[in-house]
């Protein structure tokens, strides 16, 4: 929608994401969303397209591009389907991100060239059963014995919990409530005692997988630690910082794909005998919607061109999530309005969209802790 921020590049990448989606997602939208089926085989097909490395060097076999080509590849897929635009970007900005960021040339060289073009799927694990936003209370706990740790415990609400190659996870390696009590470590699908849990049947992005991972007496060497022993929360919330970056571009994908079947539908639909586009109930609801659109896309560009800098970003970051989140609900909610009954019927796509639209707002730290980060932002002057 903001054309003076496209360049060429990202123009090819915009047709490209979309001629993928057209192609290979949209005719099994449905299909997938009503079986709850992840498409594992559409994964390595973008990883092959480089969807999967987006923000990876070429060195390590990615595509080398930054957030501004990340957000218009999240944005594209999610047009068509969030449920994969959730999956591309939990992939790249977490367990392949954590890896980038944070993982010693060994390890970048095991897992990114797999990552990025798709080889391996990735998952990555904060979220326990009772620690939602509350993660210095963290269960999971690696001992430590000679050169390894043991883990045992259990994450939840992990993208790919189950079908992912390797897992990026942050476990209790000190006292509770201290932020530096925690590790991230590198695990791979096949190290006993690491297994897949249950699968949750959840109210929308269905054809992405969440489910728990379990650990019972896992023994991970510690080579697989990324950084050193005390640093996986500091790191965590690094992460999350781009996290935040890829949940806004993934609202913005369910917004723009509501506002864009909104605006096709009030122009044939008809009723007393004109276009119900040239009411003014109608047309003024797709002004606030393609208003929202554009404040939202403007947070969110401004957020990764800070991220592209090298400069600090959690402030904007929470704000792009927070604002883009919530108007992609607002945005989903007038869609189905304006499409009436037969936007509550699963033959429109604005349906779908509006059970999507509302993990944006409790993926990757809710809204109420979105305002708790940038509040403190403020108070640091920041």
């Amino acid at each position: 929608m903001i054309e003076e921020l496209t360049t060429e590049n990202q123009e090819l990448i915009k047709q490209s994401a979309r001629d993928f989606a057209e192609t290979f997602i949209r005719p099994h939208v449905m299909e997938w969303d009503e079986a709850q089926h992840f498409p594992k085989d559409l994964m390595h097909s973008l990883g092959e397209q480089g969807f999967l490395g987006v923000l990876v060097p070429e060195e390590y076999g990615g595509s080398g591009l930054g957030y501004q080509e990340y957000i218009t590849v999240i944005e594209e897929i999610a047009k068509v389907d969030s449920s994969i635009g959730l999956s591309v970007a939990a992939h790249n900005s977490l367990c392949t991100g954590h890896i980038l960021s944070f993982g010693n040339e060994e390890q970048k060289q095991k897992y990114l060239p797999k990552l990025a073009t798709g080889q391996f799927i990735g998952a990555w694990g904060l979220t326990e059963p009772n620690t939602g936003s509350d993660a210095g209370r963290m269960k999971c706990v690696a001992e430590k014995d000679g050169d390894h740790y043991v883990i045992n415990g259990t994450k939840s609400w992990i993208t790919h919990g189950i079908s992912g190659d390797v897992a990026v996870v942050i476990v209790r390696t000190g006292d509770l409530l201290d932020s530096r009590g925690m590790t991230a470590f590198i695990i791979d699908r096949d190290t006993p005692g690491f297994t897949g849990g249950k699968k949750e049947n959840k109210l929308g992005m269905r054809a992405s997988e969440t489910a728990e991972l379990i650990f019972d007496n896992c023994r991970v060497h510690k080579s697989q630690m990324l950084g050193q022993e005390g640093e996986g929360f500091i790191q965590a919330m690094k992460i999350l910082d781009g996290g935040r970056i890829s949940i806004a571009a993934l609202s913005l994908g369910i917004a723009k794909g509501s506002y864009e079947a909104s605006v096709k539908y009030a122009q044939e639909r008809e009723q007393f005998g004109q276009p119900i586009f040239n009411f003014q109930g109608i047309s003024f609801k797709l002004a606030d919607m393609v208003t929202k659109i554009q404040a939202a896309e403007l947070l969110t560009r401004q957020a990764a061109d800070l991220k592209n800098k090298g400069e600090y970003v959690t402030k904007v970051s929470a704000m792009a999530k927070y604002y883009a989140s919530e108007i992609c609900v607002e945005v989903a909610t007038d869609a189905i309005q304006i499409h009436g009954g037969y936007g509550y019927t699963k033959d429109f796509p604005v349906e779908k969209f509006y059970r999507d639209s509302k993990l944006c707002t409790i993926g990757e730290g809710t809204s109420e802790i979105q305002k708790l980060v940038i509040s403190r932002e403020i108070l640091k002057g920041k």
